[in-house]
């Protein structure tokens, strides 16, 4: 069946984070000078403004940070979807991600709740990451 929703657009910025997922992993920039681990990818370390940086892979689990529950469907791709969650996940490692929650009626969701990582294969090139409960 094809994917009817959005997808990322990839570019030379993102595009080890969109490898990664591809993967089935969470990949993040951590800064080789003070070891801040960032969202998204940039040049330089917003904390310490170093360039050296390498990347880690996420263990994929942590909590969900904040979210909304949507009862439009914005876009037609979501309509069979109603309701859904619309997340902000702190991740273990200190990156915040927005995705879905997944996996439990939209009523369960809370904030402080922990969650972790799973994959919606969308296309042959891009996985998507969302998060169910632990």
């Amino acid at each position: 069946m094809e994917y009817t929703k959005p997808l990322p657009r990839i570019n030379s910025d993102n595009r080890e984070f969109w490898e990664g997922c591809r993967n089935h992993e969470l990949r993040f920039q951590k800064c080789a000078s003070c070891g801040h681990i960032r969202f998204p990818a940039s040049y330089v370390c917003p904390k310490c403004l170093r360039k050296d940086f390498q990347w880690i892979v996420s263990a994929g689990i942590g909590k969900v940070y904040t979210y909304a529950v949507y009862h439009v469907a914005y876009h037609q791709g979501f309509l069979e979807d109603l309701p859904y969650v619309v997340a902000v996940v702190e991740l273990q490692e200190g990156p915040r991600l927005l995705t879905n929650i997944v996996g439990c009626p939209p009523e369960e969701v809370s904030c402080e709740m922990p969650v972790t990582v799973v994959w919606k294969d969308a296309t042959p090139d891009i996985s998507l990451p969302m998060f169910r409960p632990l």
